[in-house]
């Protein structure tokens, strides 16, 4: 009798174990996804998050449910979306762009967090330390090769002395990368002037101010010129100004070239790292802010061609 309480109670144990690991795997889990605004750049980081999640079993309307929420650009949206996320109890809070980021980081320090398209988490204050996160955030960065952007400027600017900088003042995103320009281009001896706009109504008239100042528009990562990109061109192409920006969606939308990371595969870069937090393996802050590695020359050749630049073959071959 003895032998036989003991096998009934292994075979409890193993069927309480059993029942665990199912009811772990047959979990839906609820995913909020905060973008910012619709762009070109953002778009394909949410596309490629969610097609990462496919290839590794998670699937929408399976095993997980994305409540997928667009700000429209406005930071009061982002708080009022983040808040829903938080009160609806979601497993997992994808925030994509920097604002979207810190509003729904202010709101929870329980709910995991992952961002994207965000340049510098720590900077933001999303996070402690890039390499060791230590909260409830983590994801990855879309840090873009800028001192190279700057040297393809120089390279297909003939007589390149005075560059205008585009951007947002109130994007923390842009103003690092405005840093960062601001040094290569010290280095290089070439002066430049602060253009910057703080609503998309402004674009226009401050791209204006520039002509007959410059010889080249450098624009990085904003979310702000990325959606005004067309308003750009309508201004700098007849101009016969080019604009080098700091990713590819931009420069097909109105820009001339630029080396580019894919913002498709920084949002499968980010769905890897939800796997790991959705199946428990690691938590946000023991996982570092991830880069791409790689990026590629993009190059608009209708706007190369109306401004009438030429682009030298040996930039292809890098």
């Amino acid at each position: 009798m003895k032998y036989i309480h003991y096998f009934l109670i292994i075979l409890s144990l193993i069927f309480v174990s059993c029942s665990s690991n199912s009811s772990k795997e047959d979990k839906v889990f609820k995913i909020g996804v905060l973008q910012l605004i619709e762009h070109d750049a953002l778009d394909a980081s949410y596309r490629g998050f969610v097609d990462g999640l496919r290839e590794a079993g998670y699937i929408d309307g399976e095993n997980i449910i994305i409540d997928y929420q667009n700000a429209q650009g406005e930071q009061a949206n982002c708080v009022t979306i983040g808040q829903k996320f938080v009160n609806d109890k979601s497993d997992l809070i994808l925030a994509i762009a920097t604002p979207a980021a810190q509003a729904v980081a202010n709101m929870t320090k329980d709910i995991p967090i992952l961002v994207t398209a965000v340049t510098d988490p720590a900077a933001a204050k999303l996070v402690a330390d890039n390499k060791a996160p230590g909260g409830n955030v983590s994801g990855t960065s879309d840090l873009t090769p800028v001192e190279a952007q700057i040297g393809l400027l120089n390279e297909i600017t003939p007589n390149l002395k005075t560059v205008g900088l585009l951007y947002c003042s109130s994007e923390q995103n842009s103003v690092f990368q405005i840093d960062i320009a601001k040094k290569k281009l010290d280095s290089m001896g070439i002066k430049y002037i602060d253009a910057t706009v703080t609503s998309a109504n402004e674009i226009q008239q401050v791209v204006q101010s520039l002509i007959g100042k410059v010889e080249a528009i450098y624009t990085p990562t904003d979310n702000m010129i990325a959606a005004g990109m067309a308003t750009v061109a309508l201004v700098a192409e007849p101009a016969k100004i080019p604009v080098v920006c700091g990713e590819g969606g931009m420069t097909m939308l109105g820009g001339t070239a630029t080396y580019a990371i894919s913002y498709y595969e920084l949002g499968k870069l980010t769905a890897a790292q939800a796997v790991i937090i959705l199946k428990g393996v690691k938590k946000p802050a023991e996982m570092p802010i991830e880069t791409l590695k790689t990026f590629d020359l993009v190059v608009n050749t209708n706007m190369v061609n109306s401004i009438g630049i030429k682009i030298p073959e040996s930039l292809y071959n890098k």
